[in-house]
């Protein structure tokens, strides 16, 4: 695992560690967006490659997606463009996502996606929402909730500073009217409040953790999720909040160090050997 970092002072991204990139980067990622678009590409390799551990229930996980895309926008708002009038997610989509062979790479036993371009387009309403990247502080939170909690025990006692901002998060962007009257600004907080409540069912001492307010697209689509999809959601953001967060946050801890703190975490969560082999 390794680092894709932005300078804040220089205005462009370094990778700490080049190695695990290098397949990605076939124009030598000499460019900012080439970088950010070797990290997307790890992100789907890493959650769709390896079919071992998604091959049954793939089809369940476009929340994944959405996730990634509100990392992918985050990490092209730190980046300026004032010369293009096109969004950046925009820009990046036509440019990467549509002129590059390696997101039509086939996806092992998932029905109807064939490819990672197949995925993306699933989602193709992203490319309209032009302030995503408000959503990407709520979903750190999110995932920081997820690592932090004692499946073990059952206990959220640890997490529930995580889930108290996540909390004060949520109920900002469900509060804001430009963004609760848009639909798919609503799909997404309701995929952020979904799996916040599968976190909170499976605490002992869920009563700790606060409720939020119930999304309006949730109340007017009465989507429910069955408990088998609960527990899997529950192990991908739980991977999401174990990988060296997101490349975004500077993780400081080497190659080695990470994997193996990664290893023995997911060894606790889920007992599985097997769901291993995504993480190498």
């Amino acid at each position: 695992m390794t680092n894709l970092e932005y300078d804040s002072n220089k205005k462009n991204y370094k990778f700490k560690d080049a190695d695990n990139f290098k397949e990605y980067c076939t124009g030598g990622c000499d460019n900012d967006l080439d970088k950010i678009n070797a990290g997307c590409l790890y992100f789907f390799n890493a959650f769709f490659k390896n079919s071992d551990l998604f091959s049954k229930y793939a089809n369940n996980y476009m929340n994944i997606v959405e996730y990634i895309m509100i990392w992918l926008s985050y990490m092209l708002t730190l980046k300026e463009n004032n010369n293009s009038s096109v969004s950046h997610l925009q820009h990046f989509y036509t440019t990467y996502i549509n002129g590059s062979d390696q997101y039509k790479n086939s996806i092992i036993s998932v029905e109807d996606n064939s490819s990672y371009k197949d995925l993306l387009n699933k989602k193709n309403y992203f490319l309209d929402i032009k302030d995503i990247s408000k959503f990407y502080e709520a979903f750190k939170l999110l995932c920081e909730t997820y690592t932090e909690f004692d499946e073990k025990k059952k206990d959220c006692t640890k997490c529930l500073g995580k889930a108290i901002k996540f909390a004060e998060k949520y109920e900002e962007l469900n509060k804001d009217p430009n963004i609760t009257n848009d639909s798919s600004h609503n799909k997404i907080l309701y995929t952020l409040s979904t799996d916040y409540n599968k976190l909170k069912d499976k605490c002992s001492n869920s009563a700790s953790l606060p409720e939020i307010s119930i999304n309006i697209y949730a109340q007017m689509s009465g989507v429910t999720s069955s408990s088998s999809i609960t527990n899997k959601l529950f192990i991908v953001l739980s991977i999401f909040g174990a990988i060296a967060f997101f490349f975004g946050i500077s993780y400081k801890v080497n190659n080695k160090e990470l994997k193996k703190k990664i290893i023995i975490y997911m060894q606790t969560l889920t007992n599985n050997r097997t769901l291993l082999n995504i993480l190498y």
